[in-house]
């Protein structure tokens, strides 16, 4: 109760910012970002697009991949007219697609510019069941979640390459001193599902399950999420790497995340929540915190809602299930890029699936 009264008036956390704080005010006091090169998926609308708006307005240098080059030049339009002198590169990327994705990694490495900050803002809810066709995996996880997956460790294992050609990642953090950072946008439907997620998984890409819960699919996409992060920022520490990688909440806003079902209803159900909902500036607030403010220099694998650390489900704050998940995530990688791509060709041992039938053995 304490909490959501907090929420609705916006009181200021730790960080002294709360829930009605927007992108602009969490960074006025973050050094000038001139330096910095960031990469923000799903910047063509929504929270994705106010953030690269507010990151442009503070200096940095965007590269913003996208589905629809056409948006993204839409998009670079808005933001070069209210600030003539951003530079934005546009490239194209399909996160649902591991061949789009290793595509956009080596366009990127070409163009030979450092890589200091990532933003996986990019999301999808399908209300219908799909299946990614290049990779065989249900289409809300491979495009919430394995194509952030798949990005990151492409970029870090080509940033370990020690070329002099090139700039690379963690070498722009070893070389420049500023820390590198990454941020992962899930949200608090995360602790929604519950279960074993790579088994549901399973059951999904396979279709064999009664009816397709969208929520649930999105929520276990969510949960990988914060999964992911918390495992790499394992990983980033073995590594010793100066990069820090942190997953937000960006609260409850209406973006065109909800496209699919537009209409009466959900006009209907939003007006309803209207009290609850963030506008987009305070919903890019708290990617913009994680992103850009020195309070977070250091910080690593946490959870943020509302510019403040926050706690994650008790699913999300399993080292156990953050190992497993990557483990499952780097076969289905592989099986993918040999041209496989279908999570049911691995059981058992590989990835502790066990075959099954219906919705058995999906705890509710």
């Amino acid at each position: 109760m304490l909490e959501t009264v907090r929420y609705l008036i916006g009181s200021a956390g730790s960080s002294r910012f709360g829930s009605k704080s927007t992108a602009e005010e969490v960074t006025e006091a973050c050094p000038d970002l001139r330096s910095i090169t960031a990469i923000i998926t799903g910047a063509t609308s929504g929270i994705g697009e106010e953030t690269a708006r507010v990151l442009a307005k503070r200096g940095a240098r965007l590269v913003l991949p996208a589905r629809s080059l056409k948006a993204a030049e839409e998009t670079k339009a808005r933001i070069t007219e209210e600030f003539p002198g951003a530079e934005i590169i546009i490239l194209p990327l399909d996160l649902s697609s591991l061949s789009s994705v290793r595509s956009f990694s080596f366009r990127f490495l070409s163009l030979r510019l450092p890589l200091n900050l990532l933003i996986n803002n990019a999301g999808k809810f399908s209300h219908e069941h799909a299946i990614s066709e290049e990779d065989g995996v249900e289409m809300t996880f491979a495009t919430n979640y394995l194509g952030e997956h798949r990005s990151t460790p492409d970029k870090l294992r080509i940033s370990l390459s020690l070329s002099s050609s090139t700039f690379r990642w963690v070498e722009t953090a070893r070389e420049t001193g500023i820390q590198g950072r990454i941020v992962n946008v899930s949200s608090s439907i995360h602790g929604w599902f519950s279960g074993d997620g790579i088994q549901y998984l399973h059951l999904i890409t396979l279709n064999k399950i009664p009816w397709y819960d969208a929520t649930r699919a999105y929520a276990l996409s969510k949960l990988a999420n914060v999964l992911h992060t918390k495992e790499l920022a394992e990983r980033l520490k073995d590594m010793d790497a100066n990069v820090v990688v942190n997953c937000v909440h960006p609260g409850i806003v209406r973006t065109r995340l909800t496209r699919d079902r537009e209409g009466f209803l959900t006009d209907l159900v939003f007006f309803l929540a209207s009290k609850l909902l963030k506008t987009i500036s305070q919903a890019a607030a708290t990617t913009c915190y994680a992103a850009a403010h020195p309070k977070v220099s250091g910080v690593t694998g946490k959870y943020f809602a509302d510019c403040n650390e926050a706690t994650a489900s008790k699913a999300g704050c399993s080292a156990a299930e953050a190992a497993r998940l990557w483990r499952v995530s780097e076969a289905l990688a592989a099986e993918a890029g040999a041209g496989g791509g279908v999570i049911g060709a691995h059981r058992d041992r590989d990835l502790d699936v066990q075959e099954d039938s219906g919705d058995k053995g999906v705890v509710e």
